[in-house]
């Protein structure tokens, strides 16, 4: 699939006051419903309609779904009854329940929720059948705009819904995440994180249980005070063992909720507990501080008020922390700002973002293990200055993101696996090449390659200059990405894309017959004998001439030099402007052609005849032209085959092209410095 270079210059963090309208038709929510209310029509959303497109990619509904506007479900619909809650996410027949138990803890922070769930909405008198969400998306926020027809059978809803039967903002957000993703079905399996962060804009941390730090009570007991998310859950070794209920009523590979962390006073002693919550609002954990346990008969009333500790199968219970390590594997964390969770005080950090793509055959170089290509990946370079207040050395937090896989499901795509190394760099600009990393170790990596949407980690490192590597794992993959650096003292970033730059030598001059070389000799005997009397050759001769002797160069793959290639030569040979080469001019491109096959075999490493197009940065280099990231994926693009070769005859047109381009521009920059210069003078 094709994807489109994105200029990674650093930009500042995005501000959810700004979100932008999505809809096709270019008009925001306000202006959707006002249209509706003049027309009085209720509103029906043409980007999603209500269709089987919109529910599933891959398969036909199991059952005959039914759209129904809540209206049309329940008497006296209400969009939020009694505040939104926790409550009020109970997990339908989508197997999204990690997107629920993000929603579930979007609820504990009210400015976080209000941002994603704008309150001004009901089913009041201006009621047109019209509602907006807002998520973050790649350092943007985005207004997202649906109708309210909701997928049901048997008039109750099929997905998400609250445990009151007549409130639906929960049904409603789930459907504007399905509408930003394509559908319900790109919503199935997925990281709570993800949610998280496109709820916040946030920073993901992860945690291992097993292998936590000491202080990780401490961790989450902050995270929940500084209205983090948090979500957990439970390893498992095989498909099979995937929402299997153990005797204990917790479930495997299921995404639960962790909404409070507190100690309580039982026989004397200071207990630690969390409470957790399963999205389906039922199957709860039957252990030691359980709803019904034996333990809360020691805990006296007015404790039991402050922790809202209830008896209900809602699905949320109660659990000592030290059980809570043994059963569970894994804490995501996300961050509204990412503040260093271990330490006392809060901090204000610093957000640069880059937007970059991993292009087949130019960008996509792989990790360090394809050292042929890893040096073809985009290059970050971070400029770490000032010091953590009283320490040595700087924090930072890398955080790299693949972008619309979820999205792009129905066309087959899957989350990469990706990763990022960073290396000290060597005090010199321009994009670092192969010779660099061959002998180089990194200096910090990503603590593993793994195929979620985010990879993210904290480092510390002293002052200096830093040069980061965004990869996938394998080379050859394509996608586009965000990579963002927040770091605790202003940074620097900026991307090691090269400045677009053109150092072509001299033209050379023809020898003087009487010195000429034995090879001169020979073609001078083949060009008398094509050109005839007047010793000019056209464009079919010129074409009879190249593949002759090109078809006998030994070491390089080559088909063919077209008619419109050696076209190209003569426009850019001719200097008398008959549109025909004469054999001094012939000798001056021969020159051309000699340097170039000498770069084209440096450049074949592999010595096959053809050249990597991952090889092209360093082969046009050695020719003259410094090319950007853009202009070389789009070069790939157009010149290499489907294994990323490229034989002679495409590097020659290639390098044709360019220097034809050239040589216009030069042109149009000598007149507008006339230009300037006339009008300077005037």
């Amino acid at each position: 699939m094709p994807y489109l270079y994105q200029d990674s210059k650093p930009r500042p963090a995005a501000h959810p006051g700004a979100a932008r309208a999505t809809h096709s038709s270019g008009k925001d929510y306000e202006q959707l419903k006002q249209e509706c209310l003049s027309r009085g029509v209720l509103f029906e959303d043409s980007d999603f309609p209500a269709c089987n497109s919109s529910l599933f990619f891959s398969e036909n509904p199991p059952i005959p779904f039914v759209w129904k506007r809540p209206g049309e479900i329940v008497k006296d619909p209400k969009f939020i009854l009694g505040g939104a809650t926790r409550t009020d996410i109970c997990q339908g027949d989508l197997g999204d329940c990690w997107l629920l138990a993000a929603i579930a803890s979007l609820t504990l922070n009210e400015k976080t929720l209000a941002r994603v769930v704008p309150l001004d909405q009901n089913f009041g008198p201006d009621y047109v059948g019209i509602f907006h969400f807002q998520f973050w998306q790649h350092n943007e926020w985005l207004d997202v705009v649906i109708d309210d027809r909701l997928p049901t059978f048997k008039g109750r809803l099929v997905f998400l819904h609250s445990a009151e039967l007549n409130e639906f903002w929960s049904a409603l957000l789930e459907k504007a995440y399905a509408k930003l993703n394509g559908s319900y079905e790109s919503l199935k399996g997925g990281s709570t994180i993800e949610a998280m962060e496109d709820f916040t804009g946030g920073i993901g941390e992860m945690y291992d249980v097993k292998a936590a730090p000491d202080n990780f009570y401490e961790i989450l007991e902050k995270a929940l005070k500084r209205c983090s998310m948090v979500g957990c859950s439970i390893d498992t070794t095989s498909a099979a063992e995937s929402e299997a209920r153990t005797p204990s009523g917790l479930v495997k590979g299921h995404a639960y909720s962790v909404t409070g962390i507190e100690e309580v006073s039982y026989r004397g002693q200071q207990v630690k507990l969390i409470r957790i919550r399963n999205p389906w609002g039922q199957v709860e954990w039957n252990g030691p501080w359980s709803d019904n346990s034996a333990e809360w008969r020691s805990v006296s009333p007015s404790e039991q008020r402050r922790l809202s500790q209830a008896a209900r199968d809602d699905g949320e219970f109660w659990m000592k922390f030290e059980d809570f390590k043994v059963h569970f594997d894994k804490v995501e964390i996300c961050n509204l700002t990412p503040d260093a969770l271990g330490d006392s005080t809060a901090h204000k950090w610093e957000v640069t973002i880059h937007q970059g793509s991993w292009v087949r055959g130019a960008t996509a170089g792989g990790c360090r293990n394809f050292l042929e290509t890893f040096w073809t990946n985009p290059q970050i370079k971070l400029h770490l200055t000032e010091k953590d207040d009283g320490q040595d050395e700087c924090t930072f937090i890398a955080a790299l993101m693949q972008k619309d896989r979820r999205k792009l499901k129905k066309l087959g795509a899957e989350m990469l696996t990706i990763g990022y190394s960073i290396y000290e760099s060597p005090g010199r600009d321009g994009h670092l090449g192969k010779d660099f990393f061959r002998y180089h170790p990194s200096k910090a990596r990503s603590k593993t390659y793994i195929n979620l949407r985010e990879v993210s980690h904290r480092f510390k490192l002293p002052p200096g200059d830093y040069i980061l590597i965004p990869t996938t794992f394998e080379p050859h993959q394509e996608a586009d990405f965000c990579l963002r650096i927040f770091s605790e003292k202003k940074a620097i970033t900026e991307d090691l894309d090269e400045n677009v730059a053109i150092d072509l030598p001299e033209p050379l001059h023809p020898t003087p017959a009487p010195r000429e070389t034995e090879e001169e000799k020979q073609f001078r005997a083949l060009f008398e004998q094509i050109s005839g009397k007047d010793m000019e050759i056209s464009a079919e001769e010129l074409e009879y001439v190249l593949n002759t002797v090109l078809k006998k160069t030994r070491n390089i793959k080559f088909k063919n030099l077209s008619l419109i290639s050696c076209r190209n030569i003569i426009s850019l040979m001719d200097t008398s402007g008959n549109g025909k080469l004469e054999f001094s001019e012939f000798k001056v491109f021969w020159e051309k052609m000699k340097k170039w096959i000498s770069i084209f075999l440096q450049f074949d490493s592999d010595k096959s005849g053809s050249m990597s197009s991952y090889e092209l940065r360093g082969a046009l280099k050695a020719a003259g032209y410094q090319l950007n990231n853009y202009l070389l994926q789009l070069i790939v693009l157009r010149y290499s085959d489907e294994q990323f070769q490229i034989e002679f005859d495409d590097f020659l047109n290639c390098l044709i092209r360019l220097e034809n381009a050239s040589r216009v521009f030069q042109a149009l920059s000598a007149k507008n410095k006339e230009f300037i210069n006339l009008n300077i003078g005037e």
